[in-house]
């Protein structure tokens, strides 16, 4: 009773190309959805919305006040095994350091998802699975 055809959605014309489908749906890629979950979670543990007892010492903030762009930016965090270069706190120190000052110093969580898809709009990993993020 409530199925919804491709055809009647205006998408059996598409055929089998996926990009056409997540773009016609409006509907990111995994990889975009799991890179703008990782900022906003970095955002809530450099704002102190989580009990900081509990995220202390998973990122680490530059200390000198010479960096460039935003004064919230990441020290990279060396490692030598494949694993850990997977692991959160490696993965994202590139993309939050490449985020604009206005973006990362949102008043709330709310306003910096708002910013941060403004800032990420035109990324070409949004729709195909197969690009990487644009820094």
């Amino acid at each position: 009773m409530g199925e919804i055809r491709l055809g009647e959605m205006g998408l059996g014309e598409m055929g089998q190309n996926p990009y056409n489908m997540l773009t016609k749906l409006n509907m990111p890629t995994l990889k975009y959805r799991r890179h703008r979950g990782d900022m906003i979670e970095v955002f809530k543990i450099l704002h102190g919305i989580y009990d900081r007892d509990i995220t202390d010492g998973i990122l680490h903030l530059a200390q000198n006040d010479r960096t460039r762009g935003h004064s919230l930016k990441l020290i990279t965090q060396s490692s030598r095994l494949e694993l850990r270069r997977n692991s959160f706190s490696v993965r994202v120190v590139r993309p939050w350091n490449a985020l604009l000052e206005s973006v990362v110093s949102s008043p709330s969580v709310k306003a910096f998802e708002s910013r941060l898809d403004e800032a990420w709009k035109n990324q070409p990993v949004q729709f195909n699975y197969k690009e990487e993020l644009q820094l």
